[in-house]
This record gives structure tokens, C-alpha cells and sequence, in this order.
């Protein structure tokens, strides 16, 4: 059994490290080259980054925060938001950074997770989905809507169908965010983590709403994730990394070493 991996994830908004909830309310809370390293010495498995107002504000992805990660941690890395071409993926990439996430761009324009696959390969194509949960109709059959630009823009768009056509297009992984959830520190949307973690077979990593390690035994196990992004629970020092970890270990749950 491959080992879970818990993964924090820095909301970056000019150039600081930011932190809402439910995709509201966000404040500054540091600097993230530097919240990178100290994720890195605590033994995170891998980093997300998401700049969170690119897509809405139509500009470029943070280049120089990926240069300056990229020099101070040696786990994987991936990075998300504003970007719109193959070449904005090929510019992250060649900046540091092991993987992009395509988010708001690939619902307008599906075909950039396959070019991005194509030239990359799966394994450097993340796709983040923000869901929203809404009453079920006859476009949204599983109850879960997904929401672009920041939870600004509703799409129309079943979660679940768009998960299994992301994934037909050449995604290697899924990062599913739950607005509902988002920073409430109360738990994982676990409805929606085992509804799109049983009907693809890439892996996903679980978003929004970690408060507890029991949060993650819980979406890791019940949910059937393959990964949990962290943030408000380790960001405002309330758990370590390796309190999660031996945290998980303890209750047979597999995960990498820290040092």
C-alpha cells in the first residue's frame, strides 16, 4: 500500500502567505518562501501553492516566489492559479516547481490539461476542482457544482462528471477543495472526497476543512483520499507535521518517515 501523504498548502495573495474562510476573510499571515522551508525541515511530503487571485485578476502566476522556493526545499512541490497557456505551465515548471494545477482554466478550456499532459506528462498535471455543495437537478446530478475564480464564478458543471473527464484528458492527479469546508477547521466534506475517490482511479488529495488529525485519519481512511492538504491547523502552530504523522501511524494508518 503506497504510503499517504499530507501535503500544506500556502494561499499566496501578493506575495504573502493568506488564509480565509470558505474563500472569504482572507489576512495575511507571513511570508511563504519562508512558511515553505519550515514546512519542509517539519517533514511535509510535498507543498501546494496556490496564488489565489491570479485567475480573477487576470494576471501572471508569482514566478519569483517559485524561483525562491524551488532553492530552499528539496520535496515536490506544485503550483496553481493564473495560469492560462501551456506556456505559463512550461514557465512554472522550468522555474522549480514539480507539478502545475489547472483550475479555473481547464473548466474554460478542457484541452490545456491534455497539451499539458502530452508535453509534461500526467504526473505534472494537477487538477484542482473548488466544489460547492447545491440542491441536485438535472445538470448537477451529484449535488456538487463546481465554482471558478476563486469561488466567484458558478459553472454549471457536475463535480463528478468534470473529475472523470479531467481525468480522461490526461490529469495525473486531483486536488478537490470543498468550499463549504474551507477553512473551518471542522472536517473534510467526506461525502464528496469518497464520491470523487471512488469513481476515478487518479489519485486525490482532500481539501478544506482540516482542524484534527482525526480529520485526516477519518478522509484518509473512510474518505478514501489518497492525500490531505493542511493549513490553518499547522499554519496558527495548533499541530506539527509530525504530531499528524505519528498521529496517523499510531491508528495503522501508513505514512512517510520524518526526520
Amino acid at each position: 500500500m503506497l504510503s499517504k501523504r499530507i501535503i500544506p498548502c500556502l494561499d499566496v495573495r501578493d506575495g504573502k502567505l493568506t488564509k480565509g474562510i470558505k474563500f472569504k476573510g482572507n489576512v495575511d499571515i507571513g511570508d511563504p518562501v519562508e512558511m515553505a522551508e519550515f514546512y519542509y525541515r517539519e517533514g511535509a511530503d510535498e507543498l501546494v501553492f496556490y496564488d489565489i487571485t491570479a485567475s480573477h485578476e487576470a494576471r501572471d502566476i508569482m514566478l519569483e516566489v517559485v524561483r525562491r522556493v524551488a532553492e530552499r526545499i528539496f520535496i515536490p512541490f506544485s503550483v496553481g492559479g493564473g495560469l492560462r497557456t501551456v506556456e505559463d505551465m512550461r514557465a512554472v515548471l522550468l522555474a522549480g516547481a514539480e507539478k502545475v494545477s489547472v483550475n479555473s482554466s481547464a473548466v474554460t478550456n478542457p484541452q490545456i490539461i491534455a497539451e499539458g499532459s502530452r508535453q509534461f506528462g500526467a504526473q505534472c498535471v494537477v487538477l484542482g476542482m473548488d466544489v460547492l455543495k447545491v440542491p441536485v437537478s438535472e445538470n448537477i446530478p451529484s449535488g456538487y457544482e463546481m465554482v471558478i475564480h476563486g469561488g466567484r464564478k458558478h459553472m454549471g458543471i457536475d463535480a463528478l462528471w468534470w473529475a472523470q473527464e479531467a481525468e480522461r484528458l490526461g490529469a495525473g492527479e486531483i486536488c478537490l477543495n470543498s468550499i463549504d469546508a474551507d477553512g473551518t477547521q471542522e472536517g473534510y466534506e467526506m461525502t464528496l472526497t469518497q464520491l470523487i475517490s471512488s469513481h476515478v482511479s487518479i489519485p486525490v488529495i482532500a481539501s478544506g476543512g482540516a482542524g484534527q488529525p482525526q480529520h485526516l485519519a477519518d478522509v484518509l481512511t473512510e474518505g478514501k483520499a489518497d492525500a490531505a492538504l493542511i493549513a490553518s491547523m499547522t499554519h496558527y502552530g495548533h499541530f506539527s507535521v509530525a504530531q499528524i504523522k505519528d498521529y496517523l501511524s499510531e491508528r495503522g494508518i501508513r505514512v512517510r518517515k520524518y526526520w
